[in-house]
């Protein structure tokens, strides 16, 4: 398989870095030894100023990046806090992320729901008010030429996946262009990692698209939505709660893609077919 050109992306898998994979023996089919190359999961704690607000079991890469973006995500970090510093310690999987403005969610803290996402994905109570209030509007479309480009240069990123399976990617892409490829055992952490890449980054979302490995579920669309990202797409299957949110806010929700094959259920205007599937 021809490796896709890495040039345009600004940050993308490393699956030889030491720590995220480790080597397990065990057996095959024909009882002879094996070993197989296997993904790490540990737990990192995250702190906003004083508070702790939650333990995610993550890959353990950019813990820095998926702190920022699961505090956006989950409306506790605004998107014009000033963050004056981000305390990471290794050895005790702790991630300090400290802002100007004082915080203090004793009470959200004790709202959550446990989301269909792997390793357990975690949002409160509260977000689902606010995000009845997002609309996603602007001129932003996707050729059928584009998801189709998209697919392939994906498919043949080098990633963890490739390497040892069990893990979930996100990809953020301006046009045609793999722009920030984050991986990680649960999909919401993947795109937590994303989020907080555009805001250290200052990344505008309302031109890009969204491309995800996972299945679309409620979380998926939220946190898109939340981000006003106006494009998702996957190459996997919808849940209907994900497509009744996606339609509320009008998010383009894609489904299916593989090779010249999708399904669109929500947001069909922002799709022009210049190339119609063989």
């Amino acid at each position: 398989m021809k490796i896709a050109d890495l040039s345009g992306y600004l940050l993308y898998p490393q699956p030889d870095t030491p720590g995220l994979t480790s080597g397990v023996e065990g057996r095959d089919e024909h009882n002879q030894p094996v070993t197989v190359d296997v993904v790490t999961e540990r737990g990192l704690t995250v702190y906003l100023n004083r508070q702790e607000i939650v333990t995610l079991m993550t890959l353990g890469d950019h813990p820095e990046y998926l702190a920022l973006g699961f505090l956006l995500n989950q409306n506790m970090l605004h998107t014009d806090d000033q963050v004056t510093d981000i305390d990471y310690d290794e050895d005790l999987s702790v991630v300090i992320v400290r802002t100007a403005r004082e915080t203090n969610y004793e009470d959200k803290l004790k709202q959550k729901v446990r989301t269909s996402g792997c390793a357990q994905g975690t949002v409160f109570g509260d977000m689902m008010e606010q995000f009845k209030d997002i609309k996603l509007t602007g001129d932003m479309t996707i050729k059928t030429s584009v998801i189709y480009a998209l697919n392939k240069h994906i498919n043949t990123t080098p990633s963890i996946y490739q390497k040892a399976g069990a893990i979930h990617g996100c990809v953020l892409c301006s046009d045609s262009q793999p722009l920030v490829y984050m991986e990680d055992v649960g999909r919401h952490n993947a795109i937590d990692k994303i989020a907080g890449y555009m805001y250290q980054h200052t990344i505008k979302p309302d031109d890009k698209c969204f491309y995800t490995t996972g299945r679309l579920t409620s979380e998926m669309v939220i946190k898109t939505v939340q981000m006003g990202i106006p494009i998702l797409i996957s190459r996997s299957g919808f849940t209907a709660w994900g497509v009744e949110l996606a339609r509320q806010a009008g998010l383009t929700l894609i489904g299916r893609a593989r090779g010249r094959q999708f399904v669109v259920l929500s947001g069909q205007e922002r799709l022009l077919y210049d190339i119609t599937a063989d």
